[in-house]
């Protein structure tokens, strides 16, 4: 139920307002009149029809509390109990006084034919006795529906509250995954660029001008997805496979690439560009250090609803302590995953059991938002 006024201020609906007070009205015309029949009172179907007059009035009365009452719904909550118990009393007053005009001066001879009534009823004070009395037994009542107006209308207001932090919840993680993913391509463009340096230096123009082109289709294919949205994991190895094309320029003899993913986790859905700090630091600390040719294996397997991605290099001078915290690689690819997917989302690594070094990604398999 969406508890907001028609107005766009946060609130007890008017239909829901509406409803109450019938549901509250139709109680007690239901009681009242049960009661009378045990108590096996004369003229009932004449009293059935004063007692409906009564309730229509009573309901048009709480109407109007529910429009004095809903102006509090902004204020503090002291300041709304204390409008909710205390408007309730001239209402009271007003359907008491309704009530003996229906029942006790509009031809009361039809409903109380003995001559003792008559007599206490001409008594000096009769009126404001039993308009005092019926009072007070409606404040409670009328007390009772304005509580649950109270307490509707905090409710709303908790719930408007907490609608609102969900959404500035969503917006801030929304950001980070952004800024996150924004830290990726001009971390990965900056080591291009040096590589492209390298070879213009040393006057390798065919293999700078093919590193140019790899770069274009990179970026070209990179670019243009929404940040915050997630990729196959058929367009994400797609995207390492031509970044592995820029760096084959720089390392033609000793880089050399396998991916091992079955073809039913291909359209998993991954966020994008999540294994490019992985393939980086793999040819940073697998290719770049050694003179020997190195193999890059990115490969994928489901277990128990999960997604397992790797990446493996078999170099033989792995990243040590000495090479913690330089550059954002891993600690970039464990914020994404933990903005995105909470304590589902884990990173680990280390040596690999036949040398080399290896990134493990787990992650829920997701196939339909991509």
């Amino acid at each position: 139920m969406n508890m907001k006024n028609e107005d766009g201020a946060p609130g007890v609906p008017p239909t829901v307002a509406l409803y109450s007070i019938l549901g509250f009205w139709f109680f007690y015309a239901m009681l009242v009149t049960l009661r009378a029949s045990v108590m096996g009172f004369e003229a009932q179907g004449t009293m059935a029809a004063r007692r409906a007059v009564v309730t229509a009035i009573g309901i048009v009365v709480t109407w109007v509390l529910y429009l004095c009452l809903r102006r509090f719904d902004r204020k503090p909550l002291i300041a709304r109990i204390v409008a909710t118990f205390t408007l309730a009393a001239p209402f009271a007053l007003a359907t008491a006084a309704a009530n003996f005009y229906v029942f006790n001066i509009y031809d009361p001879a039809s409903l109380f034919p003995d001559s003792d009534y008559q007599k206490y009823a001409n008594e000096q004070g009769f009126a404001l006795m039993q308009i005092v009395e019926d009072a007070i037994s409606r404040y409670f009542f009328l007390a009772a529906w304005a509580g649950l107006y109270l307490a509707l209308s905090y409710a709303s207001e908790a719930h408007r509250v907490e609608r609102r932090a969900d959404r500035l919840e969503r917006a801030a993680q929304q950001a980070e995954l952004r800024s996150l993913r924004y830290q990726v391509n001009p971390h990965f463009l900056f080591n291009t660029l040096n590589s492209l340096s390298s070879l213009v230096m040393k006057d390798r123009r065919d293999e700078a001008e093919q590193m140019i082109l790899s770069l274009s289709n990179f970026y070209r294919t990179s670019l243009t997805g929404d940040p915050l949205e997630d990729v196959s994991l058929e367009e994400e190895v797609h995207l390492q496979k031509l970044y592995l094309d820029i760096e084959a320029v720089r390392f033609p003899d000793r880089l050399s690439t396998c991916i091992r993913i079955p073809a039913g986790l291909l359209n998993a859905c991954v966020p994008g560009l999540i294994l490019q700090p992985l393939v980086e630091n793999a040819i940073k600390y697998g290719v770049s250090r050694t003179s020997s040719p190195v193999t890059i294996t990115i490969a994928a397997r489901e277990e128990d609803g999960m997604l397992h991605l790797s990446v493996t290099d078999n170099g033989d001078k792995p990243p040590s302590k000495a090479d913690a915290g330089s550059g954002i690689g891993l600690a970039n690819v464990r914020d994404r995953l933990t903005a995105r997917f909470g304590d589902r989302g884990r990173i680990d690594h280390g040596p690999g059991t036949g040398g080399g070094f290896t990134v493990n990604l787990t992650l829920p398999i997701i196939r339909r938002s991509c």
